[in-house]
């Protein structure tokens, strides 16, 4: 029999701040786009702390009544009508993004300017109208509370994103634009049809109510299949990634700090809701396992090509193929066995932690490599340096901004990975872990391999084209300021953390060496997987160093090498259609068969 149906939802208190959260990005969009020329900006800017503002105030709302807050469009209730929700994940994410947005917004004022003498320009004018719509494309993400609402703000969120990728006219962004774009819109129709059976099935797509009606039949696993791999594409989870690297690498600065830090968030963050909200009883305990490898997948093929990348944008653009793997290492780290459901616990903390301390390191780096770029007119890696005596306060905000990812003591990362760690071990899935481990060295090879070029010895000053404003390095280096410190914060407010497991002392021995041993081992992976290694590996030393080191290093390379190549053919569109072909299949048959066996 099926379990009744859940009491009507009713405003709570706060309610109105949910629709203020969308509201005032919208009113921002259409002021700006009615008042033009010089006012855009002005509006922007001026829409930043209001935005900033009622995030903290849904926190802050959320965290005295220790319950989610709900507010009923029209008055009408589900499944007449249409409801936001916000609970602990809705608030965390709509802070970060809020904090995000607004360092973007002041580092891009120095690259977003109206020229003097002009009233108007295309680039500011579309950059500043597409960052605050944006912002409420991703709020409305957080807070829908039906399925509908959620591929609506999806596809407002695709629509504001795509034009930040070509915002500079060129060719090849333009390109990378248009591959987004077709993927994107892939996806969506994959999402789109899912929903379409749900509602067939259910009679409606409110969140709540499914959850409470959803039952294991075809149509079902069909749907939930469909709907994962959309949004997977969107994510661009391996290998679905074909359109990231050239979008993240070729977009201006400010733009790849959002697409990379915060847009990617948006469906990651539907695809926790459909699994932990919507469908957290289907027999995905297979499902899991194959979202956590493919995960796993990303950490290890984007790292090694981020090692084999000549440019520091690519560079950070792999490195986000590989972070977003992470994220899904909370999938069968959270699926109980004795009830055969996904548990709201420590591994989902983890997983929300991870994606919160990456889009604030990733950001900083972004901003980084962009400001190293304008300031010397190339990207390359090999001819970086002595840029560190340059631009110390850009090249620091980097450094941070890696540091943050591996996880050192009272970072959002460190804590992060205590979570999944300790879910992994909870979970008797050791395997996991070592990804995880792995993961950590791999962040720490590519992060010191454009470290010691920069520190290297060379004249960066006498050969900089252009000066950076100390304002876009400040907002850079205050992200990675806010990454480093995420630990600090009282999560468990929020998420529902195992007792005990942010209580440790991260000054402890234990502590210290969960960061030493990856930079150790990144040292090792650098020298050995990257292209040109690490500037130390090519000064002579002992002759029988050379004689062991030198053939590893170069049976690495050409493993490196095969990695690079397989990378180009996924990215090829054959090969992409077929891969989110064969893993909405594969999604479907996991859990057929899991339903089989019980």
């Amino acid at each position: 029999m099926p379990d009744p149906a859940p009491a009507l939802d009713a405003v709570t208190a706060g309610a109105f701040l949910l629709v203020l959260a969308i509201v005032i990005p919208v009113a921002g969009v259409l002021a700006a786009f009615a008042a033009g020329g010089r006012w855009v900006e002005r509006i922007a800017l001026s829409t930043l702390p209001f935005g900033l503002a009622i995030a903290v105030a849904i926190a802050i709302a959320l965290w005295r009544t220790d319950a989610p807050i709900v507010y009923l469009l029209g008055g009408w209730a589900p499944p007449l009508g249409v409801a936001l929700r916000a609970d602990g994940l809705s608030a965390l994410m709509m802070a970060i993004t809020a904090v995000v947005i607004c360092g973007v917004g002041v580092f891009a004022r120095a690259d977003f300017r109206i020229p003097a003498g002009a009233t108007e320009a295309r680039a500011p004018f579309a950059f500043w109208i597409l960052l605050l719509a944006i912002w409420a494309a991703l709020n409305m993400v957080f807070v829908a509370g039906d399925l509908f609402t959620l591929y609506v703000a999806l596809e407002l969120l695709t629509f504001a994103a795509v034009p930040l990728v070509s915002l500079d006219g060129r060719a090849e962004t333009l390109q990378a634009a248009l591959r987004y774009l077709i993927f994107a819109l892939l996806g969506s129709a994959f999402y789109l049809v899912g929903s379409a059976l749900l509602y067939g099935a259910y009679g409606t797509l409110d969140i709540v109510l499914l959850s409470h009606q959803l039952r294991a039949q075809p149509a079902t696993l069909v749907a939930a299949a469909l709907m994962t791999v959309g949004l997977l594409a969107k994510t661009a989870l391996f290998p679905l990634h074909l359109w990231l690297p050239p979008a993240h690498a070729g977009a201006p600065a400010a733009c790849s700090a959002v697409l990379s830090a915060l847009v990617v968030k948006g469906s990651f963050f539907i695809v926790v809701r459909l699994w932990f909200g919507v469908m957290p009883g289907l027999p995905g305990g297979a499902a899991a396992q194959l979202l956590a490898a493919l995960g796993a997948a990303a950490i290890v093929l984007g790292s090694i090509v981020a090692l084999r990348q000549e440019r520091l944008k690519l560079l950070v653009a792999y490195s986000t193929l590989a972070q977003i793997g992470y994220l899904f290492l909370m999938f069968p780290l959270a699926f109980d066995p004795a009830t055969a459901r996904l548990a709201s616990g420590g591994a989902l903390a983890g997983g929300i932690l991870q994606a919160i301390s990456h889009a604030t390191a990733k950001a900083a780096m972004f901003m980084s490599a962009g400001l190293i770029y304008a300031a010397l007119g190339h990207d390359r890696i090999s001819e970086v340096a002595g840029v560190a005596r340059a631009l110390p306060l850009s090249v620091l905000a980097f450094a941070l901004g890696g540091v943050a990812l591996i996880g050192p003591p009272a970072s959002g990362a460190y804590l992060a990975k205590n979570l999944l760690l300790q879910a992994a071990g909870d979970s008797g899935q050791w395997w996991w872990a070592v990804v995880i481990q792995a993961g950590g060295m791999f962040t720490a090879g590519y992060w010191l391999l454009v470290l010691v070029h920069t520190l290297a010895r060379g004249d960066a000053s006498a050969a900089l084209r252009a000066r950076v404003s100390r304002l876009q390095e400040a907002a850079a280096l205050a992200l990675a300021l806010c990454s480093l410190s995420l630990g600090l914060f009282p999560w468990d407010a929020y998420l529902a953390i195992p007792a005990g497991a942010a209580a440790s002392n991260p000054l402890t021995l234990k502590a210290l060496s969960s960061v030493l041993w990856p930079i150790m081992g990144g040292a090792v992976l650098a020298t050995l997987l990257g292209r040109s290694g690490l500037p130390s590996a090519r000064v002579r030393v002992e002759d029988f160093l050379v004689a062991v080191i030198g053939p590893v290093r170069r049976g690495a390379l050409v493993l490196s090498g095969t990695i690079e190549r397989v990378d180009d053919a996924l990215r090829q569109w054959p090969v992409a259609a077929i891969s989110l072909l064969v893993i909405a299949i594969l999604l479907g048959a996991a859990m057929q068969a899991a339903q089989s066996l019980d």
